[in-house]
């Protein structure tokens, strides 16, 4: 679509046209259906109930209405009293849709603040003092200032919860209705949920008024650009073959249950030359900037977390999501992997499945809609895995093994770990982004593995993992 359509398109929906120059500077040709559905009614001042997937655009559709009527009721900030309050559960999160918001503040004159913990309070306290007009906050640290008496919100013109069920998921709902409780019940208020269950609707009878509810990309419905798989593997095997998904090229994120798993896995994966960071609970909030900051600039390609960071984190060309331990429920599932195939892309989702882990992961993808690829990875050893993007397969789940034409050129075998130099080599015949290769202290690759490109089978015993074999494209 040309930018003058978008520019029509976003206008018609009442976004202003400072706005929009904003949005076509920064590339957002297409509002997305959460958007289109939404924006009119956020502008004409309703308050609104939304739902969307991970990644459907939320974010704009609330930021867009926000500072439209901010700019439109014209306040002076005042100290300690801000006119705009945005709710989030995670400080990453909170800073991101800071991020989002920062382009659209300054072109309308508006001063933001961040309020969440793990870092000191006086900043906070100081921002809230000079006044700040929009207020982005954890419900946590912004209780404590508002009983503290450094912030009150009397003069709140519009309040945005996000991620509200992830907030019931937290246990964060008692302290979210006491922050309500006390903005000014004359106030906009927007509301935007992956789902929408009875804990969001106690918030949404007691603080909406007479809401309209929009649904979009349902967090329950398949998204026809994320491949589903599931690799049914010995447990002694596990890193053996997250260290062989996560050197290919591009962005990857692994999830882990626990903060220790996640902290073991970062290490080991590092120790065998794959960059990683580690995103959990028991880093301070310096460490997790300083981790994300890496991962968004390419220097680590391989996030390591735990379900802190299945909600909101927003890193885009992440090619690939693995469940290194399967979650304990579907919405789970389901947001972790919303992490790629964000806004349209592409993306793949592979779940790591151990013999006693069968009952639980049919149980969570049946439960989730999802009908993934179950590949069984037998043998001492195990085939290179290379992820093909949708409709270049040539092999039952996009899963395929060595490339002996590619490989026959390095001693005989093919070469083992120490063949090198394979992870920078192009991926011809393909008419995928090309992703960024792992930085230059990456483990050296396998030489034929790519995570997109033409599918070669390897054929008859030049493959050197010959005594692997895969029983693949059965489906749960």
């Amino acid at each position: 679509m040309s930018s003058a359509v978008t520019a029509a398109g976003f206008a018609e929906l009442g976004v202003p046209s400072s706005l929009v120059a904003v949005l076509t500077d920064l590339g957002i040709t297409t509002p997305t259906p959460i958007q289109a559905a939404t924006l009119a009614d956020s502008f004409a001042g309703r308050d609104v109930l939304g739902r969307g997937r991970t990644g459907s655009g939320k974010t704009y559709a609330f930021l867009l209405p926000l500072v439209g009527k901010l700019t439109t009721s014209n306040r002076p900030a005042q100290a300690r009293k801000p006119r705009a309050l945005i709710m989030a559960p995670t400080r990453e999160l909170v800073n991101q849709i800071h991020d989002a918001l920062k382009p659209l503040a300054r072109t309308a004159g508006l001063t933001t603040l961040t309020v969440f913990g793990g870092v000191g309070q006086n900043p906070q306290v100081q921002g809230l003092r000079k006044g700040a007009d929009i207020v982005l906050a954890c419900p946590g640290r912004l209780e404590d200032l508002i009983g503290q008496g450094h912030c009150d919100l009397s003069q709140v013109e519009i309040t945005v919860l996000d991620e509200a069920d992830h907030m019931a998921d937290l246990g964060f709902l008692p302290a979210v209705r006491r922050i309500l409780d006390q903005t000014p019940r004359s106030g906009q208020r927007l509301l935007f949920s992956a789902t929408l269950d009875k804990a969001i609707d106690v918030i949404v009878k007691r603080f909406l008024v007479n809401p309209v509810t929009h649904q979009a990309d349902s967090a329950q419905s398949p998204v026809s650009t994320m491949d589903h798989h599931v690799l049914h593997l010995s447990r002694d095997s596990r890193v053996s073959v997250l260290t062989d998904l996560t050197s290919a090229p591009g962005r990857t994120v692994v999830f882990t249950r626990t903060k220790h798993g996640a902290k073991a896995l970062t290490r080991q994966l590092n120790k065998n030359g794959v960059p990683t960071v580690e995103l959990h609970g028991n880093l301070s909030q310096n460490a997790r900037t300083r981790n994300m900051d890496a991962f968004h600039a390419g220097h680590a390609t391989t996030l390591v977390a735990t379900d802190i960071a299945a909600r909101g984190i927003h890193v885009d060309d992440v090619a690939l999501v693995i469940h290194a331990d399967p979650p304990v429920e579907h919405k789970a599932y389901l947001h972790r992997s919303g992490r790629t195939a964000r806004a349209g892309a592409k993306g793949t989702v592979i779940t790591l499945m151990t013999d006693d882990q069968v009952r639980d992961v049919r149980d969570l993808t049946r439960a989730a809609g999802i009908k993934p690829t179950i590949t069984k990875i037998t043998g001492a050893s195990h085939p290179m895995l290379v992820q093909l993007a949708p409709g270049e397969r040539s092999l039952p789940g996009g899963l395929v093994v060595d490339v002996p034409a590619e490989s026959s050129g390095r001693g005989g075998s093919g070469g083992g770990r120490s063949g090198g130099g394979g992870r920078n080599r192009s991926r011809s015949g393909t008419s995928a982004k090309p992703s960024t290769a792992k930085s230059g202290s990456a483990k050296p690759s396998n030489g034929s593995r790519r995570r997109s490109g033409p599918s070669t089978q390897a054929s008859g015993g030049s493959s050197r993992h010959s005594a692997a074999s895969f029983s693949s494209g059965r489906r749960s």
